[in-house]
């Protein structure tokens, strides 16, 4: 359980917390309730191929006791385009450079832009005061939507096209706490926040088990991460 769980009291501010199952949002969920937010975690349901982790999502908010959790399908595989959400091979691990090796196949065409507009409508709704969203932009693999630019230009559209960014008695934040992290960094966060890795699962292409294939380019960063932390990651293992 997360050492910051518990603190969602009627008078804690809400907010709307992006819940992929990855490990970056468990951490990112634990770090919005040790800011004292009442969270209520959204996951969405796209077409992703790698399904598994929306059952991660749902124990990590029960473990994690959000005030909420919502499951919302949106069938981004009806456009396709990307090897999560259509027909095209998934990669093994590239040489890991930082992201700059250019944009892979696994990026989803606008997907945080559709995350980040649906969890802005729920924001609207409770009147949450933040939107909390675990993009990365270090140890990431060269998506355009996980960049500090874009997460700035999405807040200033939030900020234009809410009733709440016109009235002006209320707005959101968009906060991105590990958008500057490490996975290894990362880790060592979570790890101190008590969050349970074990729940979460970062593969692209898992097993018919829900297993993690290990050589998939998410799991090739999960396992420099862990590797770096000196942690040993409970749901990969040791390198096969």
């Amino acid at each position: 359980m997360s050492a910051f769980a518990g603190k969602d009291s009627a008078a804690a501010a809400k907010a709307v917390v992006l819940l992929s199952g990855g490990l970056d949002s468990a951490v990112t969920l634990a770090y919005a309730a040790g800011k004292g937010y009442a969270c209520h975690a959204l996951t969405l349901d796209y077409g992703q191929r790698h399904r598994v982790e929306i059952q991660c999502a749902q124990k990590t908010a029960a473990v994690q006791k959000a005030a909420e959790h919502k499951i919302i399908r949106v069938d981004l595989g009806a456009i396709g385009g990307s090897a999560l959400t259509a027909d095209i091979p998934v990669p093994d691990a590239r040489p890991q450079s930082g992201g700059t090796g250019g944009i892979p196949v696994t990026y989803v065409p606008a997907r945080n832009t559709v995350f980040l507009s649906l969890a802005l409508a729920w924001a609207e709704v409770l009147r949450a005061k933040a939107i909390f969203i675990g993009a990365n932009s270090v140890d990431y693999s060269g998506y355009p939507d996980c960049r500090p630019e874009y997460l700035q230009a999405f807040a200033h559209l939030a900020a234009l096209a809410t009733q709440a960014g016109v009235v002006g008695d209320w707005k959101v934040e968009i906060q991105a706490p590990l958008v500057q992290c490490t996975k290894a960094e990362i880790i060592t966060l979570g790890k101190k926040m008590g969050v349970d890795f074990s729940l979460t699962s970062s593969c692209y292409r898992p097993r018919t088990d829900g297993r993690p294939c290990g050589t998939c380019e998410s799991c090739g960063w999960r396992r420099k991460g862990f590797a770096e932390a000196g942690e040993q990651d409970p749901a990969l293992g040791p390198r096969m």
